[in-house]
């Protein structure tokens, strides 16, 4: 059956339409009330005018339909195919900033609790998101020190024999060693965490009283005293929290500006009335596929090949649904088709998750203090353009919180250590370590390595010896640990840095690898969530420039050893010349051909006679 016959048999109801190919790829994904009308239209006379359309229809030879019961639901169906074909004529997501979530790990013998920012099925407990990116990391901070779960890294499914620096510093009840800490005493924390990540303040503070009661007539007046202070850190924070929500309700903001083929989003996240965090997202080329344009906001420029009311519909459906929050209103520049049936998808969603019984409002402000936050968030777009494809240089501190956002650091990088491996075929294996610091390469700092206890090829032994011989220096030094461990290499290149790491007694250090040739970032301990940056990314960029200098500095120490190691080979092969003779020519000729070019008398004022004819001879052959 042709496409056009196929169409006349679709049905009248409402669904979700996917245009394919002739490779059988889906090119387009889209909704509507009724099939039959949606689809037909596209092949309508006079339709075709429209060059981008045509170039849909004329890649199109097959279509396939899934019929749903309404149109919300043809929304969230539509938004779902879209995340998961990825279509190249539908606007898609593209952003190098995700959500950061607090994670508790219910379903490990001894929970633990971090910051990420990928939600998986796994049977932890997910809470968030948090602006800005610090707070997440304030928060598990804050449970560390009064809570006492940890989140390290090391394998608490069996017992160790002797607990890490955190538990000294009273920052951890020791579940790695067996008798610190008991299954009933750690539940117990766990029970705690959870009703403070949840919100409830008043049910953690009602069973903390009844648990100090309790130690205070047991006599076990320490106990008492670590829940008294528990008791006002809860207090202390219910307090702000009221203080916040009295001051105004959560929104997020847009703003944009378009022009020549390329767009810049802002969204400002507002909560509590006050402006937390901004989020910036990029086009370099929207999809061909767009409906004529129509006039802009807040002086972006107006083309035909741009539709902001069908971008913004795009753009929400793909942040917000199946998401676990989303704020109370949503402030956008242009009005949209499908803005209430967002509206109502995205109230029942909240319903459904149990959260507020509250409903979205998406508004398209005209006037007054909303009006102006738009026009604020319009003009951040502009500069954000700027900055992107203007190629402004952002300036350090702005990099730096790009990176700690982009790798999910606890706080903005002063200090990057970078470490790379060189070797040929296994000879001369040597190490760099290069350093940036507040936005500058530091050559003072620069280290070389040779690798001693390596035989043969083994990058992955190298990096585990060269970065404990570096760390292990800083510690019997007392100095400090850099924001950021870089490793020039993948994963078998990271882990060993970890495992060098570990052995030390190292943990929570932030510690990342990027691949050469994929140009992917690994953070340790979210191995599975790889950080991929748009190739116009600041960050990307001092990455690689960091990564790239590390590389020449050891390809630079590796050729200079190889070459010593060659020239003394030849010197050596003359009968009468030894190694000290050797290192004297080369010391006071420069090289192994200003010997050969050398006179008699020349050598003579360096070696003996009988030494420097033997040299003669040797070259002259």
């Amino acid at each position: 059956m042709d496409l056009a016959a196929k169409i006349r048999t679709l049905p009248a109801s409402a669904g979700v339409y996917l245009y394919k190919n002739a490779e059988g790829d889906v090119i387009y994904v889209g909704k509507a009330n009724n099939l039959r009308s949606r689809v037909s239209s596209y092949f309508r006379e006079g339709r075709l005018e429209d060059a981008k359309t045509d170039t849909l229809v004329r890649e199109a030879v097959d279509v396939d339909y899934i019929v749903v019961a309404n149109n919300k639901e043809a929304l969230a169906l539509e938004n779902h195919l879209i995340k998961q074909k990825q279509p190249r004529f539908n606007i898609l997501l593209r952003d190098d900033k995700t959500y950061p979530y607090v994670k508790l790990t219910l379903g490990e013998r001894f929970p633990r609790v971090y910051v990420t920012r990928r939600l998986r099925k796994d049977g932890s407990s997910y809470y968030g998101p948090y602006f800005p990116t610090s707070l997440a990391y304030r928060i598990v901070d804050l449970i560390h020190r009064h809570f006492l779960i940890p989140s390290c890294k090391v394998d608490l499914g069996h017992f160790h024999p002797r607990p890490c620096l955190q538990y000294y510093i009273g920052r951890c009840l020791g579940p790695c060693v067996q008798g610190l800490t008991t299954p009933e005493a750690y539940q117990e924390a766990v029970r705690d965490v959870k009703l403070f990540l949840e919100g409830r303040p008043t049910d953690l503070s009602h069973s903390l009283r009844e648990r100090m009661a309790k130690a205070a007539e047991a006599e076990e007046y320490e106990r008492a005293a670590k829940y008294r202070d528990l008791i006002s850190t809860v207090e202390q924070l219910q307090e702000k929290q009221r203080i916040a929500a009295v001051e105004g309700d959560d929104a997020d903001v847009f703003g944009y500006h378009y022009e020549n083929d390329m767009l810049a989003v802002n969204l400002f996240h507002m909560r509590g009335g006050r402006v937390l965090d901004r989020r910036e997202f990029f086009w370099e080329e929207l999809p061909e596929f767009e409906t004529p344009g129509r006039e802009n906001i807040a002086g972006n420029v107006s083309t035909d090949a741009f539709h902001p009311g069908e971008f913004f519909s795009a753009l929400l459906k793909q942040l917000y649904i199946g998401q676990p929050y989303v704020p109370r209103n949503i402030y956008v520049p242009v009005e949209f088709e499908d803005r209430e049936t967002l509206e109502e998808v995205l109230s029942e969603q909240i319903a459904a998750e149990g959260g507020r019984a509250t409903r979205v409002h998406i508004v398209v402000p005209l006037r007054g203090e909303k009006r102006s936050l738009l026009d604020l968030a319009g003009n951040n777009a502009k500069q954000s353009y700027d900055q992107r494809f203007r190629v402004m240089k952002p300036n350090t501190k702005a990099i730096q919180e790009a990176l700690q956002d982009a790798l999910g650091m606890p706080e903005a990088p002063r200090r990057i250590e970078c470490f790379d491996i060189s070797h040929i075929q296994g000879a001369e294996t040597v190490a760099s370590m290069v350093v940036w610091e507040d936005g500058h390469m530091k050559k003072s700092d620069y280290r070389k390595f040779i690798i001693r206890s390596v035989d043969g090829v083994d990058d992955f032994a190298s990096m585990r010896e060269v970065v404990t011989r570096r760390y292990k220096r800083l510690q019997e030094e007392k100095k400090l640990m850099p924001s950021l461990v870089l490793i020039d290499g993948g994963l078998g290149q990271l882990h060993a840095a970890a495992e060098a790491l570990a052995s030390l007694e190292i943990i929570n250090q932030p510690l990342a690898a990027i691949a050469k040739r994929e140009e992917i970032i690994y953070v340790f301990g979210q191995e599975s969530e790889p950080v991929v940056l748009d190739h116009h990314s600041p960050v990307l960029h001092l990455i690689q420039l960091i990564r790239d200098e590390a590389h020449r500095f050891a390809v630079t120490f590796h050729r200079k050893r190889r070459q010593m190691r060659d020239r003394s080979t030849e010197l050596l092969e003359i009968p009468g010349v030894g190694e000290r003779t050797t290192r004297r020519l080369l010391e006071h000729f420069g090289s192994v051909q200003a010997v050969k070019q050398a006179e008699a008398a020349a050598l003579s004022s360096v070696v003996t006679r009988a030494q420097a004819e033997a040299i003669l001879e040797h070259f002259r052959k």
